[in-house]
């Protein structure tokens, strides 16, 4: 398993070559001195988890201590995948409006940022293709990780329309199971579970295509578990967001089982409120989620969830070049969040 200390040392490492890479620029110190604040403040506060599970990757698909080079290489790109994270946590921020995240204001919100956190998130992202070519252009498999990265962006992108459009064009009573799913597995899932061991497999030389379309096919389903556990309880330390999916007219694993479960009136009260930015409004929709006992139905999804993808994993062919192990370390990092 990646140790975080030693994991978070590469930190250090990438953000000096983006600090020298400014100076032989001629970025003005001003600018260098902004952009460094922006890499750390986007990049701390979170678990790593992301950055963690290539390093994981690796080491169980070889089987064997990582040598120092291995580890090192790994880890940059555990945290080119955190650089990721970053640039789209603050577009998204930016498109959805939260005032805090990890405990502290939004990038956005920051003194003297702004929309400036459009070119900053862009940064960010540029950052990711500048380091992989430093670093492992010639490697391999250094044309797959660009497009790996593409991919992410792409299908992330995807779901940010689908989640931004649907919220702001959709009632609660037109959205459907079918978005919901499309948009827990792009926005998120995809580029949070599915990115990591994919860099991983291409690392150590051993993707195919049958075992890239097999890791995606469970990780994308621990990454809608994942994404239901933030639906029904959040992280306020995580996203600093409490009760903003019913003012923001989202489309949650919890407003499509209410709309399941509701009788007539319930429904009706619920697609008249949902959505309304007046308190009174939230209020109301919450109460409905009580008297239908949402909380009751999600405990029984999730019992049946984890047997399911404890099943998933334990069939998975070690033969065409998967290991269970890595599956099951990212579920038992994500599973039961709320307890």
């Amino acid at each position: 398993m990646a140790d975080r200390e030693k994991f978070e040392a590469f930190q250090e490492l990438l953000f000096g070559e983006l600090n020298e890479d400014l100076i032989q620029e001629g970025t003005p110190a001003v600018q260098r001195d902004r952009f460094s604040k922006c890499l750390r403040d986007n990049t701390t506060g979170g678990k790593l988890n992301r950055g963690m599970a290539v390093v994981n990757t690796g080491h169980n698909l070889l089987k064997r201590p990582l040598t120092v080079k291995e580890y090192e290489e790994l880890s940059i790109l555990g945290w080119l995948t955190e650089l990721f994270q970053a640039a789209y946590l603050i577009w998204d921020d930016i498109m959805d409006r939260p005032e805090s995240r990890r405990g502290k204001p939004c990038w956005y919100r920051a003194e003297d940022v702004g929309l400036l956190a459009i070119n900053d998130a862009s940064l960010l992202k540029t950052c990711i293709f500048k380091l992989l070519h430093r670093h492992f252009r010639d490697h391999p498999e250094y044309l797959a990780f660009i497009e790996l990265f593409n991919e992410a962006g792409f299908r992330t992108e995807l779901g940010q329309l689908c989640d931004t459009s649907t919220a702001s064009n959709d009632t609660a009573g037109d959205m459907t199971a079918e978005q919901y799913r499309f948009i827990a597995a792009n926005k998120t899932a995809f580029y949070s579970f599915y990115l990591p061991v994919a860099l991983g497999l291409h690392y150590v030389q051993g993707a195919t295509e049958e075992n890239l379309k097999e890791a995606q096919r469970v990780l994308l389903e621990i990454g809608e578990y994942f994404q239901i556990q933030d639906d029904v309880f959040g992280d306020p330390k995580e996203t600093g967001n409490i009760g903003t999916d019913i003012r923001d007219n989202k489309c949650t694993w919890i407003l499509i089982q209410a709309l399941r479960l509701c009788n007539t009136d319930q429904r009706q009260m619920l697609i008249d409120s949902y959505g309304k930015r007046d308190p009174a409004h939230e209020r109301r929709v919450l109460q409905l989620f009580k008297e239908i006992q949402i909380e009751k139905t999600y405990r029984e999804f999730e019992e049946r969830k984890l047997m399911e993808l404890c099943e998933q994993i334990d069939c998975l062919d070690r033969r065409c070049g998967l290991e269970p192990a890595i599956f099951t370390s990212i579920l038992n990092a994500v599973q039961r969040r709320n307890n």
